[in-house]
């Protein structure tokens, strides 16, 4: 039984390396692993804030965990910007790391963690719009339903009915959705010349460098820093930071832009489920139904947008026999 199991096995296994879709699908499914690490890590950062930072200096927090980490990664790599990529990393770095992380954290002061979440949810929907304008991609039939569908399912886990609406947290959370959703189409069109670790070190020294003065003069610095603070702003500049941006970059290049930002949804999700875990948070039947909701979006999104990447590659090889570059 063992060695028809083994045979079995084999037999999938040459399969797939002969098979160039199923291959390709393998790939596929990787690639969509890693890069939902990085939404899950950021997941992990709302415990560590609160159970092992200094309260009262968000903006602070936010700039120690991107700066540091990007400079000494640029140090090391000893690689700098040159030409139009001066122009380019300044905007890039401005809207994935600084404007976005101080808009996160103007909406985390002003409004409710699940109010922010679920108003920070709409970042689907703005990147479908988004690559539409920008990278000429037309939204494929049930993208824009299924991004809907994961913006209820956000508020279904983490809105509550005495939920606080304020305007200016409201519009802070909706700004902070569509920078990042703008970052992360503009980083799918702007193909950098360099490996991924350096495109990633860059945009997280020019964000931590533009935050760094705000968070200083809004804030001033720590009264101190305890053992337990330094293990919490390390883990979230070199796993929480460096590592989940290093995988979300990389699934941009590898993936469609609006399928990586349905990734996103699983953030508020493993914050919940830390919290449940960890804190002893109670979760409610809705809550378990907003979590059903919101993976059955990132599913169903990642096999529209599958489907759509790969008629798009036939229809490129069929353009490329039909016309031969020789003609």
């Amino acid at each position: 039984m063992s060695s028809n199991l083994l045979n079995f096995l084999q037999s999938r296994r040459e399969a797939i390396i002969q098979n160039p879709i199923m291959k390709q699908s393998t790939s596929q499914l990787g690639d969509i692993a890693l890069t939902a690490l990085a939404p899950l890590t950021w997941g992990t950062t709302y415990i560590v804030t609160t159970e092992f930072l200094p309260a009262g200096h968000p903006l602070l927090v936010a700039a120690l965990r991107s700066l540091p980490i990007g400079l000494l990664l640029t140090l090391a790599l000893r690689k700098l910007p040159h030409g139009i990529w001066w122009g380019r990393i300044l905007i890039l770095g401005t809207l994935n790391i600084g404007v976005f992380q101080a808009l996160l954290f103007v909406a985390a002061y002003r409004l409710p963690g699940g109010v922010a979440a679920t108003a920070g949810a709409i970042q689907p929907l703005l990147v479908v719009f988004f690559s539409w304008f920008i990278l000429q991609e037309r939204p494929a039939r049930g993208t824009i339903p299924v991004a809907i569908a994961g913006f209820m399912g956000i508020a279904l886990l983490v809105l509550g009915p005495s939920a606080r609406l304020d305007p200016w947290g409201i519009l802070a959370a909706l700004a902070g959705a569509a920078t990042m959703g703008l970052g992360t189409v503009l980083v799918k069109r702007w193909r950098p010349p360099v490996s991924l670790l350096v495109f990633t070190a860059w945009q997280l020294m020019v964000g931590g460098a533009l935050l760094l003065p705000v968070a200083l003069v809004v804030e001033g610095p720590f009264a101190e820093l305890t053992p337990t603070n330094l293990q919490g702003l390390i883990y979230l500049g070199t796993v929480g930071t460096g590592l989940a941006y290093l995988l979300w970059f990389r699934g941009i290049g590898q993936l469609s832009a609006t399928a990586v930002s349905y990734l996103g949804l699983l953030s508020p999700v493993m914050a919940t489920l830390l919290g449940f875990f960890w804190l002893h948070q109670a979760l409610t039947p809705l809550q378990l139904g907003g979590i059903a909701i919101i993976f059955a979006s990132v599913l169903l999104g990642q096999k529209i947008t599958a489907a759509r990447s790969s008629q798009l590659r036939s229809l490129k090889e069929e353009c490329s026999i039909s016309y031969p570059s020789s003609l």
